[in-house]
């Protein structure tokens, strides 16, 4: 039952309650199921890994530093307990998915979630183009660059937008907290390698049907939404991903050619891809990074970065260090560390040996584990589609304001449940320990400080 009302959940966070639920939305159903999730697993939370993983206490510290933000550099009581519980709803993925999804089945069923969310803002979308897009909404308020004007159309899932050629183009978006074609490119570039999970080897009839052939239709999708951000995300992935095969520079050299034929194309609708173009962008970087100065500690408040600066920071790490200042950064780097971690060690066939069967005896929680006979390999497997899910979402979550988004924390606990599946198994070494994890966490958190200063100070070199 905790699994079902979680990707239920899910459904319901990124298409909206007002889409799923219609008239009904306005008597605030989504909390009535959250309160219903949070019964149902509470018999299960003491027996869970979940209170184990540094993710949790980071969470935690996150959920305080949203309220600290507001509380103490806006002094607004009823503005931190807002950005408190707004924060949460987020931030609870993670413990559903560790909680209840303990079984490569189940983490299939999460994979379907995506793709049908994915599939449904892509035929809309699709659907609206062929029907055709009113040109009687005038576009109002302009996009990040001087050159750029974007506004509604008559379709929720599209965005009519003015390049610099002075080309209307129309972006693919979702709604909610996927209402920007660049956000909904960053769920699909995640969802992409998470699709092969279903692949099984010497069955080609089935792997057309269900990872080949869902593949083009999310690559299509993510043509639509027309996001750079998303391209050099897709790019990432794919290095990421054949280096092992072919080496570093074969694989750079690969993603210089498909990024060529993506530009052949028109992936981005004629929006260029450059240090000039995207100079605005990395103006407001400099400018969180001086809002981090002025406000050291607990940042300029949960939310109100677009209040000095007119705009977001367009940057996860500049977003997350100007908002909630050191003290949020400090534990987004914890949650973000070990499972990244996570990630890279269940990914690694060096890391992962052959492991024993599970004993468990009866009423354990862990007799959960040995439902499934799962080996070194398919292990293997899990991690380095987790892993390259993960690069995607960093990628493109350096050009976007993501830090605190449902997908993030999605993806962190997915990577804690194939760690655990190996870890129950024998297969692995055990979690890092949270007296080396909080050390770490801090030279993180300055590390990505340094590579933001680092990067600025070189593009204004090549400007």
């Amino acid at each position: 039952m905790g699994f079902v009302l979680s990707v239920f959940y899910f459904v319901v966070y990124y298409l909206t309650p007002a889409t799923v639920f219609g008239p009904l939305a306005a008597y605030r159903i989504e909390l009535i199921l959250a309160g219903l999730i949070v019964i149902v697993s509470l018999p299960v939370l003491p027996k869970s890994f979940i209170l184990k993983t540094p993710q949790s206490l980071a969470l935690i510290g996150l959920a305080f530093a949203v309220f600290l933000s507001i509380l103490i550099e806006v002094r607004w009581p009823g503005g931190a307990v807002h950005g408190f519980l707004g924060f949460i709803p987020n931030a609870f993925a993670y413990y559903l998915v560790c909680l209840h999804c303990n079984s490569k089945r189940k983490l299939q069923v999460l994979v379907v979630m995506l793709l049908f969310v994915c599939f449904f803002v892509i035929g809309h979308g699709y659907v609206g183009m062929l029907r055709g897009v009113s040109e009687e909404t005038v576009p109002q308020g302009g996009a990040v660059g001087a050159q750029l004007e974007s506004g509604p159309t008559d379709n929720s899932y599209l965005l009519r937008q003015l390049t610099s050629n002075q080309e209307w183009i129309y972006r693919l978006k979702g709604l909610g907290e996927i209402d920007d074609p660049n956000d909904f490119a960053q769920l699909i570039v995640c969802v992409v390698p998470l699709t092969f999970i279903f692949w099984r080897q010497r069955r080609t009839l089935e792997n057309i049907a269900f990872v080949i052939l869902p593949v083009c239709v999310l690559l299509y999708g993510l043509y639509l939404t027309h996001s750079r951000g998303g391209l050099l995300a897709l790019l990432a992935i794919a290095v990421v991903a054949v280096r092992p095969r072919i080496g570093t520079i074969p694989s750079v050299l690969l993603a210089g050619g498909l990024f060529a034929g993506a530009m052949a194309v028109n992936f981005t609708g004629g929006r260029d891809i450059s240090a000039g173009s995207g100079s605005d962008r990395t103006a407001l970087w400099g400018a969180s990074l001086q809002l981090l100065k002025a406000h050291p500690f607990f940042g300029v408040g949960f939310g109100g970065l677009p209040g000095y600066l007119g705009l977001t920071a367009h940057n996860s790490v500049a977003v997350c260090a100007a908002e909630l200042g050191s003290f949020g950064l400090y534990f987004w780097s914890l949650f973000l560390l070990p499972t990244m971690r996570a990630a890279l060690e269940i990914a690694s066939s060096a890391a992962v040996s052959e492991g024993e069967p599970i004993v468990a005896e009866k009423g354990l929680y862990h007799a959960a584990w040995k439902i499934e006979a799962v080996d070194k390999a398919e292990i293997n497997s899990l991690g380095r589609l987790v892993l390259l899910s993960l690069t995607g979402f960093l990628t493109a979550g350096w050009f976007l304001s993501r830090a605190f988004v449902v997908t993030l924390f999605l993806l962190g606990g997915m990577a804690e449940v194939v760690y655990e599946m190996a870890l129950q198994r024998g297969m692995i070494a055990p979690r890092l320990r949270l007296t080396r994890a909080l050390p770490y966490a801090g030279i993180l958190a300055i590390a990505l400080i340094l590579l933001m200063y680092v990067m600025l100070r070189t593009l204004n070199l090549v400007r």
